[in-house]
């Protein structure tokens, strides 16, 4: 059994009340059985999987596995495309260097619905959304590289795990995957920039 959960803001990837206002993901009706493969804080958005096949998590999580997944950062202030190739080259965070990754600017910038509570609004600092494709999955990694170039993520969303998208799932929603879409999840390539950016745009509807 494999499942895709589209994880809204403020959920825990985990079954258990941790004490804190979270919601955990024993509010959504999941069979039983079924634990979250990798995780996303609780401050994230989108694609997370659930399984009941214990050997899925490394074949998921594994660095040298080289298994993608990409996401949207909404940033403060606009990047340069030197920063964006020192992300891809890696950043040192906590003494440890990031593997390569690939890293682009959204365009055209995507449309993403509101959130609740909504994201913080500096009227005098524009914001933008860029995409990162990663093969590993530090704590935090994804903002920590993004403050480390000078460019705080204000909202963090999973839009593709292996060649598979949220494709329209709505947040708090989830489904379980037929033979054909648990393929793409263990598809080896992640897809160009342009049909990721293409299918991630189906979030918006």
């Amino acid at each position: 059994m494999l499942i895709a959960f589209h994880k809204p803001f403020g959920v825990l990837s985990q079954f258990t009340d941790d004490g804190s206002k979270h919601r955990t993901l024993a509010d959504f009706g999941f069979p039983k059985h079924a634990y979250p493969l990798g995780r996303l804080d609780a401050e994230s958005e989108g694609l997370l999987l659930l399984g009941d096949e214990p050997y899925l998590n490394k074949k998921l999580l594994a660095p040298e596995n080289a298994h993608s997944r990409t996401y949207w950062a909404l940033i403060e202030r606009i990047p340069t495309r030197e920063s964006l190739d020192e992300l891809q080259r890696g950043i040192v965070i906590g003494g440890h260097c990031t593997l390569p990754c690939r890293t682009w600017m959204l365009a055209p910038q995507p449309f993403v619905p509101p959130r609740d509570p909504p994201v913080r609004f500096r009227k005098n600092i524009p914001d933008c959304w860029i995409a990162l494709s990663l093969i590993e999955g530090k704590n935090h990694q994804v903002r920590r590289m993004t403050a480390a170039i000078g460019h705080p993520t204000l909202r963090l969303l999973r839009v593709q795990i292996g060649e598979l998208e949220l494709n329209g799932l709505a947040p708090g929603h989830w489904r379980e995957l037929g033979p054909g879409e648990r393929a793409r999840v263990f598809a080896g390539r992640p897809r160009s920039e342009a049909k990721i950016n293409r299918e991630g745009a189906k979030i918006a509807k």
